[in-house]
């Protein structure tokens, strides 16, 4: 044993290690009195149900599972007991038939036929019925055909033998193959272990198999208990919370093949979320860890469990690796099973973490000395995207079907950042609203009555980065803003498109 300094913020605190750690959470001047357990390490749950009154007859209803819930001292008990009143009331039955008869003061007499052959006295009726429950048959008792009521009290005795052996018999089958005592090579970590995994807090402790055989469909949960008061002012005495060890990703179905570390990531949604190595000295909690699976041999479920309370926990250590490679196969090594390590870990919680981390890394507004010219630069993409979607609004109604939405050419200006980007990026654009963009360059707008003139140069300086087919269909000239009102392209239009320009400017 060994005493240490350990630092907790600005408080300095003596603790006491050992090699496996197990007093590292206790101080030496005051041991933590051992409480009373939820459910002990074994998995017993500490629970006794009292004062149930009336509701006792429901363990007669259901007779059979009462008898296997039993200990087995209980269970041997009353099969004994069982057996032998039934086995003493039946002999009785056959004595009282022979004694009613006369059979067993005429015994001896070769000339008389008794209902069942050398029964006189208790004795020999109780070897009787023995002869006849075991079907050992002797033959020097039997049963003769002159005793109708040993016939009807025969065919009793083999119904109630079949039922009373088919219950009890059955009920000692059950207890013995119990999956309970799978549950017996299904190894737990005598301590739980926090300490950073992947650059996370994490909760970790050890599960193990001691058999060949597998666990199918082997998962496993954990379940958090705390007292606590709710905002109402309402005491809960063993609250139960959920402990997160991998449901959402699907790492509680486990293969048990090997030992396995499980772990639970302690995070905001974590209920250890403020847990940190100082409050451990006050807080009081227990962990049930419950194992469940399916026996391979049997097929029957079976479920082990076990609980860690807070001085079961052991802050900033780490398991012994246990598993090895040698030749052709891996081997365990359950000697290092329970055994830690301490390892560098903070002594804050989650939650004290985050705040730092927050306070030490403030947020930074985004610079806006450009905001009038970016402003500027929108409201030019706007203007030239209202004339975009005004020149597609004057094309006939079979182009404006061409470009599948009425609002397309205004979304596909507005991707690009600048209005340069914007002009010359027609040659990225589809082959139909390529086509689209060589209508002339001026447009008309009527305005009460009055025609005015809305020039397009950005659209017009595009034409000598298309590509060169569709600069010949632009003409031999210049741009497309050479080409006045009225002018027409016809010579070097397809002749569906010709066709569509002279139903337009006709």
């Amino acid at each position: 044993m060994s005493a240490l300094r350990k630092k907790f913020g600005d408080d300095y605190q003596v603790v006491t290690t050992s090699s496996s750690g197990s007093g590292f959470n206790q101080p030496t001047a005051e041991k933590k009195k051992k409480r009373q357990r939820f459910v002990d390490k074994n998995g017993r749950c500490n629970v006794q149900h009292g004062n149930l009154g009336g509701e006792t007859s429901r363990y007669l209803s259901d007779l059979f599972t009462t008898l296997v819930d039993l200990k087995w001292r209980w269970n041997l008990f009353i099969f004994i007991l069982t057996y032998t009143v039934a086995w003493l009331f039946m002999a009785s039955m056959w004595w009282v038939i022979a004694y009613i008869r006369g059979d067993l003061n005429r015994a001896h007499d070769d000339k008389y036929t008794p209902c069942v052959a050398n029964v006189y006295n208790f004795p020999s009726a109780f070897l009787f019925f023995i002869e006849t429950e075991a079907t050992i048959g002797y033959g020097y008792r039997y049963i003769t055909d002159k005793c109708p009521e040993g016939i009807i009290l025969f065919l009793f005795q083999s119904i109630l033998g079949s039922i009373v052996d088919a219950f009890l018999i059955g009920c000692m089958f059950i207890k013995m193959s119990q999956p309970k005592k799978r549950a017996e090579t299904l190894m737990f970590s005598e301590h739980a272990a926090i300490s950073m995994r992947d650059g996370k807090l994490t909760l970790m402790f050890r599960v193990g198999n001691l058999r060949n055989s597998h666990m199918v469909s082997a998962q496993i949960r954990c379940k958090l208990l705390k007292s606590r008061q709710t905002p109402e002012g309402e005491f809960l005495p063993l609250d139960q919370l959920e402990l997160d060890v991998g449901f959402s990703t699907g790492a509680d179905q486990l293969f048990l093949v090997s030992p396995l570390t499980i772990c639970h990531v302690i995070d905001s949604r974590s209920p250890f979320y403020e847990l940190s190595q100082r409050s451990m000295q006050t807080e009081q909690f227990e962990i049930v860890v419950i194992l469940e699976g399916i026996v391979e041999t049997t097929g029957m479920t079976c479920q082990a469990r076990t609980s860690y309370t807070e001085d079961e926990v052991l802050w900033g250590h780490r398991f012994f690796p246990v598993i090895s490679l040698e030749e052709g196969f891996f081997k365990v090594d359950y000697s290092q099973f329970h055994a830690t390590f301490e390892v560098p870990t903070p002594p804050y919680s989650v939650k004290e973490q985050e705040e730092a981390l927050l306070l030490s890394s403030p947020l930074t507004a985004p610079s806006l000395s450009n905001s009038g010219d970016r402003d500027a630069s929108l409201d030019g993409l706007e203007s030239l995207g209202d004339v975009a979607v005004e020149s597609t609004t004057k094309l006939p109604s079979k182009l404006q079907k061409m470009t599948g939405r009425d609002g397309l050419p205004r979304k596909l200006l507005r991707m690009s950042s600048t209005a340069s980007e914007m002009t010359y990026s027609l040659g990225e654009l589809p082959v139909k609203l390529q086509r689209i963009s060589s209508v002339p360059g001026v447009l008309e707008e009527r305005q009460g009555g009055k025609a005015g003139r809305v020039s397009v140069e950005p659209i017009s300086q595009s034409v000598a980065d298309l590509p060169p087919k569709l600069q010949k269909l632009a003409g031999s000239g210049g741009g497309v803003g050479a080409v006045a009102v009225g002018g027409r392209m016809d010579g070097h239009l397809p002749p569906k498109l010709r066709k569509m320009n002279s139903d337009r400017f006709t």
